[in-house]
């Protein structure tokens, strides 16, 4: 494996391997970006190195101010070369993580959900931010959406192989339900009419019959935001954020966001009661109660 896009025996023997334990397209390009730049900084080829090597390339990383998220990453997918393709399990255990600092993620208020859906400009970017926060899907999981996986009749949207290869239920809000109804009179057919109608993407993108990419809808949100005026630096994760937020300071038990977000761990959910504010906010503080209470007025008898 060389830093040159030349495909080398052990680059496709890595591919294989990758292939066949089913790994995600993304996690392919990023185990394969991640060996090419330790086999950059080696010299040659991986299958060659030290212990030694695996200790400095580590140290490499972090002098050269790498951040801590894309350094763990990139040793992720080392690791993997390591372990699985190689199997040098002396160098796999070289390999190790540093903790990720913990972020609270940004919320967007009800009031600025509500300025931003006003200022979508269109039918279609509305329906997309609608689903987004109504129904607290994943950007990627909006666009893959596809005719068949609305249901009217029971009121839910079917959310096929989403993170983790696993497949769930949410609520289809009556607000959603109307603006896709709406959209979906409104959409052209020119790209995908030989596709059948239940197959069809809701978003589809254009020439192919193909949906939109993520990356083009972030670009509508961030155009969006910018019209609603919204100063804070939300991404369009925010949107998923507040609609768990927004539930759990509504009330809802907190497995049943658990299983809305399609979460492993109720450990990844529970996050959320950090930034619940408006639970925060309700709190009393013991210092309220040191305070000397205002007494009652009496009056005398006459």
């Amino acid at each position: 494996m060389t830093t040159t896009n030349k495909m080398t025996p052990l680059r496709q023997r890595m591919l294989d391997d990758m292939q066949a334990r089913t790994l995600g397209r993304h996690s392919q390009r990023s185990h394969i970006y991640s060996c090419k730049r330790f086999a950059g900084w080696l010299g040659r080829s991986p299958d060659t190195a030290t212990p030694d090597d695996v200790r400095q390339f580590q140290l490499h990383l972090i002098e050269s101010h790498c951040s801590i998220g894309n350094r763990n990453r990139i040793m992720t997918g080392v690791k993997y070369l390591f372990r699985v393709t190689l199997r040098r399990h002396d160098l796999a255990a070289e390999v190790y993580h540093l903790k990720e600092p913990r972020r609270i993620p940004v919320i967007m208020s009800a009031e600025e959900i509500k300025c931003l859906l006003a200022m979508a400009r269109s039918v279609r970017i509305k329906a997309m931010l609608s689903l987004s926060y109504g129904c607290g899907l994943r950007a990627g999981e909006v666009m893959r959406l596809k005719a068949g996986d609305i249901d009217r009749a029971q009121k839910i949207i079917r959310v096929v192989q989403a993170k983790g290869r696993k497949d769930r239920h949410v609520m289809l809000p009556t607000d959603v339900h109307q603006l896709l109804r709406q959209w979906w009179q409104e959409r052209t057919c020119r790209f995908d009419a030989d596709v059948s109608l239940q197959q069809r993407f809701i978003f589809p993108g254009r020439g192919k019959p193909k949906p939109l990419t993520t990356r083009q809808f972030g670009r509508l949100f961030q155009e969006t935001v910018e019209a609603a005026g919204i100063r804070k630096p939300v991404t369009l994760h925010s949107l998923r954020h507040s609609f768990a937020t927004h539930l759990l300071e509504a009330g809802v038990d907190i497995r049943k966001i658990q299983a809305l977000l399609g979460h492993d761990k109720l450990e990844t959910t529970a996050r959320y009661t950090r930034v619940a504010t408006g639970m925060i906010a309700g709190i009393e503080s013991p210092l309220d109660q040191l305070g000397d209470k205002p007494r009652k007025s009496r009056t005398r008898k006459p």
